[in-house]
């Protein structure tokens, strides 16, 4: 290990963006649409298809939280976008109230069930609640399923099993809170008062991991979790065939053609659930094997179409993904921020500089690397490099 310092840090913005606030990227503006309950009927699906080919550049992302970007718009187009967004019933009536209907939803509900009642609820109580002012990362995470699916995925307030309990959890905690399905939604938001009461986010900013690191949750917060599932990969469920993006990324023109099998909800773990009977056929971008490679793989969009990446990074994700070990997960960054792998990964590569990455093991995309300025070209004739010393 070098006892040089990692890169400098990158500019960290502290929001998500949305479709009525985006964010300006190296391609374009990120027009962020949080569909609700994660799911898009056919028509809405190649609806937002043709949008994103019409108004963007035909690259639509799926976000860790399950939400949908569309890249590539232009800043004259983004109203035409809106207007459009709104007919398919795909926008919330102001920024305030899209940035607190941050609700990731377990994909594999049925209507009526635990999750889907409390989905609704949620939503609802949300979208009524217009003097809540929550930070523009803070979100709620509903898993009411036998077994937990999402607690790796970010989130600050979950609802989720178990065993025959219903709890709230202060994310960071181990324990939480027992509720029903009545009251779920009532103390989620009380949940979310009481993260602000206890300056949780100061200058409008704060995570509740972070709080609860400070302090202990409340006293009601004392049942035991339950372990979690494994993540689901490719293949058929009793919901629908689950189908993964490579990089979590899908072309317009393959996100219509996927419609045509089906609704489509959105998940967490860059895959799409198909609500289809039908097989899905091997679309372009789509991984229907689970033993495919690139599912050890993470990656960000990179450079150019990132302001803050040093370099590109999905080729060499692509081309590395063959050596990464079973077992194993190798996350390339475009800069220290590791937005496309927040949490740690088995082997991380940092860019630095253009094709130049910092090898880091066990950890972020920001930490202390145990290898230095590796080129791109050596990586991919010595991909053995990643995991010497390991």
């Amino acid at each position: 290990m070098t006892g040089k310092n990692p890169p400098s840090e990158p500019k960290v913005y502290g929001w998500c963006p949305g479709a009525l606030r985006p964010m300006m990227s190296g391609d374009g503006l990120v027009v962020r649409i949080r569909v609700p309950l994660g799911r898009l009927s056919q028509s809405q699906a190649q609806a937002v298809a043709a949008l994103s080919l019409r108004y963007g550049n035909g690259l639509i992302d799926l976000s860790a939280r399950a939400n949908l970007q569309l890249r590539g718009i232009s800043p004259r187009n983004h109203p035409a976008l809106l207007k459009a967004l709104e007919a398919l019933g795909l926008l919330d009536q102001d920024q305030a109230a899209e940035t607190r209907r941050n609700i990731l939803l377990a994909p594999f509900w049925q209507e009526g069930d635990d999750s889907h009642t409390v989905a609704l609820e949620l939503d609802a109580a949300l979208r009524r609640e217009e003097n809540l002012v929550l930070p523009g990362k803070f979100g709620f995470v509903v898993d009411c399923g036998e077994a937990p699916l999402l607690q790796d995925c970010p989130a600050d307030i979950r609802i989720e099993c178990s065993g025959s309990q219903l709890l709230l959890i202060a994310d960071g905690a181990q324990a939480g809170q027992p509720i029903t399905i009545e009251t779920a939604a009532e103390e989620a938001l009380a949940l979310a008062r009481w993260f602000l009461d206890q300056g949780g986010a100061p200058e409008g900013r704060g995570r509740m991991q972070n709080l609860i690191a400070r302090r202990a949750p409340p006293a009601a917060h004392s049942s035991a979790r339950s372990t979690p599932a494994p993540q689901p990969t490719p293949g058929r469920t009793a919901t629908g065939q689950l189908v993964g993006l490579e990089f979590g990324q899908i072309d317009a023109n393959t996100l219509a053609q996927l419609a045509d099998y089906g609704p489509l909800r959105l998940t967490p773990w860059r895959m799409v659930l198909v609500e289809a009977t039908a097989e899905v056929p091997a679309l372009p971008g789509l991984i229907l094997d689970a033993r495919d490679p690139r599912l050890q793989v993470s990656a960000c969009t990179g450079a150019p179409g990132c302001l803050q990446a040093l370099s590109p990074t999905r080729d060499l994700a692509r081309d590395l993904a063959p050596f990464v070990p079973a077992g194993q997960h190798l996350h390339v960054s475009g800069c220290a921020k590791g937005c496309a792998h927040p949490s740690p990964a088995s082997l991380v590569l940092t860019a630095t500089d253009t094709d130049r990455f910092n090898l880091i093991h066990h950890g972020k995309a920001g930490d202390q690397p145990v290898r230095e300025t590796l080129s791109a070209s050596a990586l991919r004739a010595a991909p053995e490099i990643l995991t010497e010393g390991s």
